[in-house]
């Protein structure tokens, strides 16, 4: 088991390898990690290592025929101002796959990145100050 203090890491299939490395760290904040491409790739952000599977690495290889369709599984990125982000990334002509949803938690958009993964965009509701209070 991967030690707690270690990255937690997501696979994402994706078609385009360099495509998704582009999207990641041009668009959210990711920074390349370690390059494979075109077979893989993995970027990270804060604790997050996101892992970018082309269709030549063998994670792609072991995923199942019939599960060729995204799931309704998402990374989660908290962003201080959503509306902000929202129209920095339609500014950089990104198209969002639903409306800002609120609820007592936060408020959320989804993205998709180029291979149709979904990314889920949450800004909290609240936020402890950082002295606790």
């Amino acid at each position: 088991m991967t030690p707690p203090d270690q990255f937690a890491s997501v696979r994402y299939i994706v078609d385009d390898v360099q495509a998704a490395i582009d999207f990641y760290t041009t668009h959210l904040g990711f920074a390349l990690h370690t390059s494979a491409a075109p077979a893989f790739a993995d970027v990270t952000r804060g604790p997050l290592r996101l892992l970018l599977s082309g269709p030549a690495s063998s994670g792609a290889r072991a995923t199942p025929a019939d599960a060729t369709a995204g799931g309704r599984n998402r990374i989660h990125l908290i962003v201080d101002d959503l509306d902000a982000e929202i129209g920095r990334l339609r500014t950089a002509g990104l198209a969002f796959r639903s409306d800002v949803v609120a609820g007592p938690g936060g408020r959320q958009v989804l993205l998709t990145d180029p291979a149709g993964n979904l990314i889920e965009l949450f800004e909290p509701a609240y936020r402890p100050a950082k002295d606790g209070t």
